[in-house]
C-alpha cells in the first residue's frame, strides 16, 4: 500500500511520478487526501494542474476518470447518456418476436445494459482499487448551472438518474478540480474544496522537474533551457510559456541533438514553447539574442 501518512510521504510518492511539486502544494495534496475534500487548483495553462491528477492515479494505482469541461457542458452530458441505437433495434426485434409487453420492453430499455456511463456517474461506481480519482479539468469553461450542478453533486456524491433512482458513490472518488482562471468560478464552489495557486516555478524547481521528464537532457542544456524559458516570461507575451513547454521544448532539442542554445537554434524551435505567431514575430531577428544573453548573464559560470 502506498504511504501517504505524511506530507513528505505524499510528495514523495509524487516524485517517484515524476511530479516534483513544492512543500506547499504537497501540504494542501494531503490534506485533501486525509479529510476527503475535493480540491480546486487554479494557475496559468501548462503549469501541472492537470498533471498532478495523472500522478495521484499512478501512485495511489487508482482509476483516473476525466471530464473535460466546455461550454455548453451540461449535467447529462457529464453523467450518463441512453444508448438510443441499441434501444431502437431492441424495440424492433421484440416488435419482430410478437413481444408487445410495454412495461417489460420499458423496463428493459432503461436498465444498465443500455446505459452510456459518463466520467460523474463512473466515478460514483465502486472499484476493486479503491476510490478513483475524478479529475474536472478547466472547470472554468462551463457556466454557471453547470458549476451549480457540480456543487450539489460534490456535496452528496450522488447523482440522480429518472428512470433509475439516485445512484451514490460507496467511497467518495478523489476529486480534482482545475481552472485556467479564464473567468472567476462561484465562491460556493470553490468553498467545497481545498484551493491552491499553482504558480510557474522558481528556476530550482523547474531545474527538478526538467531532470525527471527529461533526464537525458545535459545539466549544462538544462539550465540554458529553464534560465531562456524563465526569462521569457519576463517579456509582454499574449501567452507566457508554461512548464509543459519548457519540458516539450528540451525534448525537441534532443532530439535535434542540441548541445548549447544559440540564435538559430531557438528560431528554428520557438514553435515548442510559445503557440502564438504575434509572440513568435516578436522573437525574430535580435530580440532571441537578447533574451539568450540575459539568460545566459544569469546563470552562474562556477556550476
Amino acid at each position: 500500500m502506498t504511504d501517504i501518512s505524511s506530507i513528505d510521504a505524499v510528495q514523495t510518492m509524487l516524485e517517484g511520478q515524476g511530479y516534483v511539486c513544492g512543500r506547499a502544494l504537497g501540504t494542501v495534496v494531503f490534506l485533501s487526501l486525509t479529510l476527503g475534500r475535493p480540491l480546486f487548483l487554479e494557475g496559468e495553462a501548462g503549469v501541472g494542474k492537470t498533471e498532478i491528477a495523472k500522478a495521484l492515479a499512478a501512485g495511489l494505482n487508482r482509476k483516473l476518470i476525466r471530464l473535460q469541461c466546455y461550454e455548453g457542458l451540461d449535467a447529462s452530458s457529464a453523467v450518463y447518456e441512453w444508448n438510443f441505437p441499441a434501444q431502437m433495434v431492441a424495440i424492433r426485434t421484440a416488435e419482430a418476436a410478437g413481444d408487445t409487453s410495454r412495461t417489460a420492453l420499458t423496463t428493459e430499455l432503461f436498465s444498465d445494459d443500455f446505459l452510456i456511463e459518463r466520467p460523474l456517474l463512473e466515478a460514483m461506481r465502486p472499484d476493486d482499487r479503491g476510490a478513483p480519482i475524478l479529475l474536472i479539468d478547466e472547470v472554468d469553461r462551463t457556466d454557471a448551472p453547470f458549476e451549480a450542478f457540480l456543487l450539489e453533486a460534490l456535496s452528496d456524491f450522488q447523482v440522480t438518474i429518472p428512470e433509475l433512482g439516485t445512484i451514490k458513490a460507496p467511497e467518495p472518488p478523489i476529486v480534482i478540480l482545475t481552472s485556467n482562471r479564464t473567468r472567476e468560478v462561484h465562491d460556493a464552489l470553490k468553498r467545497r474544496c481545498l484551493y491552491h495557486w499553482v504558480d510557474y516555478p522558481d528556476f530550482d524547481r523547474e531545474i527538478e522537474i526538467l531532470a525527471a521528464r527529461a533526464p537525458e537532457a545535459s545539466t549544462s542544456l538544462s539550465r540554458e533551457v529553464v534560465a531562456f524559458v524563465q526569462q521569457l516570461r519576463t517579456e509582454d507575451l499574449f501567452k507566457k510559456p508554461g512548464v509543459a513547454e519548457t519540458i516539450d521544448w528540451a525534448k525537441c532539442l534532443l532530439a535535434l541533438d542540441v548541445i548549447n542554445l544559440s540564435p538559430e537554434v531557438i528560431a528554428d524551435t520557438l514553435g515548442a514553447i510559445l503557440k502564438y505567431q504575434d509572440d513568435i514575430a516578436k522573437l525574430h531577428g535580435s530580440e532571441a539574442k537578447r533574451i539568450l544573453d540575459q539568460a545566459q548573464a544569469s546563470l552562474d559560470p562556477a556550476i
